[in-house]
């Protein structure tokens, strides 16, 4: 019996080496240097003395990150979702519905979206904004038929805010706090990420046309809101990786998102 077990290790032994032989073999047949084109730039010490200085002339880009190599991980991750699945569905959403449609979407989400910007204009006590954005609400819920047209900005002009938690606490004195590279939502930082949460249960709380209850059914009327809400919000986003044409896009990025949060909450 030992001899038995002895021998069938050594045939799988042996099958095993056989098959790594003749993978590395194959991989190495193909690994032809000429295939690679020129390669010499790759051996030149100023290629990357060039690279270093560039790296030293964006240290103003340069942003409190202690999860960098995580975040950018993150970062790979969402370029690769973004490429393999959100644009591509994007490509669909856009084929099946004409622009005149998709607007009568963006109109709606925007008009769901009036609700953090009431609450959140009345925590920084922005009186004045909080009446907009409430008679924003009330005229294109009404006259613009539950948000579908926007009269507020068209006819009226009114112009519409941009308010969220994350602001809120910053108006109040809170610090952003780390970066952070959120899976599929991007970019964002300690202080956004949590005031991403809290607006997320702040509009779940309040349900204006009962919106977040539909999402939140676990149906085919409540997936479909869901993934019209991912698309319209992807619809509505310009960024495109690799559009910044750099090879330290991450640092761009993470800096340009920094700034902007920074003059929304100065606002």
């Amino acid at each position: 019996t030992m001899n038995t077990l002895l021998r069938k290790l050594l045939v799988a032994a042996a099958l095993a080496t056989g098959l790594w032989v003749g993978v590395l073999s194959a991989v190495h047949a193909q690994a032809d240097p000429g295939e690679l084109g020129n390669i010499d730039n790759l051996r030149d010490p100023q290629m990357y003395r060039d690279i270093q200085a560039q790296r030293s002339s964006l240290d103003f880009l340069d942003v409190y990150d202690p999860l960098e190599p995580l975040n950018k991980r993150i970062y790979a991750f969402n370029r690769m979702f973004d490429d393999y699945v959100f644009l591509p569905a994007l490509r669909g959403y856009r084929f099946i519905f004409p622009e005149v449609v998709r607007k009568r979407f963006q109109n709606f989400w925007a008009n769901i979206g009036e609700i953090p910007n009431i609450y959140n204009s009345l925590l920084q006590l922005k009186f004045e904004r909080t009446a907009v954005s409430s008679w924003r609400l009330i005229v294109n819920t009404t006259v613009g038929i539950g948000g579908l047209w926007d009269p507020a900005t068209h006819w009226l002009k009114i112009e519409r805010a941009n308010e969220d938690f994350g602001q809120t606490l910053g108006h109040w004195g809170v610090g952003p706090g780390p970066f952070l590279m959120l899976p599929i939502f991007g970019p964002s930082n300690l202080r956004d990420t949590t005031g991403l949460v809290a607006d997320y249960f702040g509009e779940k709380e309040i349900d204006f046309l009962g919106v977040k209850e539909a999402e939140s059914r676990d149906d085919t009327g409540g997936w479909a809101l869901k993934i019209f809400d991912a698309l319209n919000a992807r619809d509505v986003t310009p960024f495109r990786y690799g559009m910044l044409g750099s090879p330290f896009e991450y640092n761009k990025v993470r800096y340009l998102f920094e700034k902007q949060r920074q003059l929304l909450v100065e606002d």
